[in-house]
């Protein structure tokens, strides 16, 4: 089964800091791909593994410190950093700022620090990045930091990036390939989204829904319902199957469901 846990890199030679940290995340429902404690093993594991966001000690032993460690990780794919430090000098925060950092958080961090830092950088990294938002030079040049809409910023349970959606589930976000999802219910004010493993309920309108994940092929086939049509297994007049479920197909709704169909 395929894992949709956020992922997280984290950078700190502080090995009892890092073990720390590591356990934190792990019992919020994250997953750790690996704790560097210098910089070129934070690349080497940055390459190697699927990394969502970079937890990062601006005070690191080694060649690059923090900042140019995670200047250079940016330099390969934008992610969400999250700097941790134990100073907070004008200088080192405005170098650190110079990376568009997510968040800033003062060490020891809490656990109610990390969640909420954690939130906010995922709500903030809502727009796919490009590689043209990474500027050639070099790895000290950083990247522009994504667009923020008040609408991301507001109190909602689903985020868009690219090809996944990041869905909130109590404390966490889980991420979810957008092809994934096998259809939407919607129940008054909440949607229902399923995928293969589970579902998970989300506090918007099916149309609020189907506007943020801005996918075609999620297609409207009842004002209760939203069918991801590349899972479709039949229909008919009246109804959709697929996962085994059968999905209403309403009069309104026919004529644009079929065109999906037609060959031009």
């Amino acid at each position: 089964m395929v894992d949709h846990r956020v992922h997280i890199l984290i950078v700190e030679d502080e090995a009892v800091l890092a073990m720390d940290l590591c356990d934190t995340l792990e019992a919020e429902g994250y997953v750790v791909v690996g704790t560097a404690s210098n910089g070129r093993r934070a690349l080497e594991l940055f390459q190697k593994n699927q990394v969502d966001l970079l937890l990062c000690d601006v005070n690191i032993k080694g060649e690059w410190d923090g900042i140019e460690t995670a200047a250079r990780l940016l330099a390969l794919r934008l992610v969400p950093v999250i700097y941790l430090t134990a100073l907070a000098d004008k200088e080192t925060l405005d170098r650190a700022l110079g990376t568009a950092p997510a968040a800033y958080l003062t060490k020891p961090a809490t656990t109610a620090g990390l969640r909420a830092a954690i939130e906010v950088a995922l709500r903030a990294f809502v727009r796919q990045a490009t590689p043209e938002a990474v500027a050639p030079a070099g790895p000290s040049s950083a990247p522009e930091p994504p667009s923020i809409s008040k609408d991301a910023l507001s109190r909602e349970t689903i985020l868009q990036l690219g090809e996944y959606v990041f869905i909130k589930d109590n404390y966490q976000f889980v991420r979810i390939p957008v092809k994934d999802i096998l259809l939407l219910e919607a129940n008054n004010t909440y949607t229902t989204l399923v995928t293969p493993a589970r579902k998970y309920a989300l506090r918007l309108t099916l149309s609020t829904v189907l506007e943020r994940l801005n996918y075609t092929q999620l297609v409207r086939t009842h004002r209760s319902y939203a069918v991801n049509i590349q899972h479709i297994q039949s229909f008919n007049e009246n109804e959709t199957t697929l996962a085994g479920q059968a999905v209403p197909l309403g009069r309104q709704y026919k004529d644009a469901f079929l065109r999906h169909f037609q060959f031009h």
